[in-house]
């Protein structure tokens, strides 16, 4: 069962998003269960150290009155459980980005509004209703469908790195050394690009002579400074004669 942790420093939101989400988890009969609702990010945390399993994050930006805000809080979490899910719930409509910069690897992005404690507010809480729909089928397919992972070795030790946590393979400037960027590490090791290459397949996409991206880890182009914004954050650029394949294919 999926623990639900909820951090907003608006007692009344927080009450809110609270009542939602069990009505929500009870309609839907999702496998999921309230763990904790709080406006102290550090109750969070000590919460999901006790309780050491993938979680879900509904969290605001701003905290007042605390040590962290939503984003550092999101780091910590990050650091406790890579692989649960970030949902930021805030009155900003222009911080999206700043997911990106924090290398959170956000789910979802919520703009909340002055309707929030009405359930008739339905942007508010059709995000949130998406949002559970969207982990609850990427659970689903995680466990009917073994994952596709590339192995390697560092040294005297061999990774199985899942592909879909691949953002791109890049060129090193040194002799037959490459780096792998995954979603919230790195790792440096012997090969070449033409293997990789022929290895993964049509997923990846050879767009510069010193990058091979995973196409389905793309956010986003920059057409202007031929630049690639990947899911966590990072950047690689592309050459002019593979624009048209990337247009195509993202």
């Amino acid at each position: 069962m999926l623990p639900i942790y909820i951090c907003e420093d608006d007692a009344a939101v927080l009450l809110a998003l609270e009542e939602f989400l069990r009505k929500l988890i009870l309609i839907e009969e999702y496998d999921m269960e309230i763990a904790l609702c709080s406006g102290h990010p550090e109750e969070i945390i000590q919460a999901v150290k006790k309780r050491p399993v993938r979680g879900i994050y509904f969290l605001d930006v701003e905290l007042k009155g605390e040590s962290m805000d939503g984003f550092a809080l999101g780091q910590q979490i990050r650091k406790l459980d890579a692989r649960g899910f970030l949902v930021y719930v805030t009155a900003f409509r222009n911080l999206a980005f700043e997911t990106f910069r924090y290398h959170l690897e956000a789910l979802d992005y919520i703009v909340k509004d002055e309707g929030l404690l009405r359930e008739d507010a339905l942007p508010m809480y059709e995000g949130i209703r998406r949002s559970l729909g969207v982990i609850t089928e990427r659970m689903r397919r995680e466990k009917g469908e073994e994952r596709e992972v590339f192995t390697v070795k560092v040294m005297d030790v061999v990774k199985h790195i899942p592909v879909d946590e691949i953002m791109f393979f890049e060129t090193t400037g040194r002799t037959h050394r490459i780096e792998l960027h995954g979603r919230q590490d790195r790792i440096d090791f012997i090969g070449s690009m033409q293997s990789l290459e022929e290895e993964l397949g049509s997923r990846f996409l050879r767009v510069h002579r010193s990058y091979l991206v995973n196409m389905e880890q793309i956010l986003e182009l920059d057409l202007k400074h031929r630049e690639i914004r990947m899911k966590n954050g990072e950047k690689c650029l592309f050459s002019r004669n593979v624009k048209a394949k990337l247009l195509e294919r993202v």
